[in-house]
């Protein structure tokens, strides 16, 4: 249950990092490519 808590608690901070950006490109950039990085894949199980 924590994992998924984690996981929600993340999904979050990034969709307010994201609206936080206002446009400003840069710093969008910024957050998918630390996103793309940072994010592991989910395992099918």
């Amino acid at each position: 249950m924590k994992k998924e808590d984690d996981k929600t608690s993340e999904g979050l901070n990034q969709i307010f990092e994201i609206i936080n950006a206002k446009g400003d490109t840069g710093e969008l950039k910024a957050i998918v490519e630390r996103n793309e990085d940072g994010v592991p894949k989910e395992n099918p199980e």
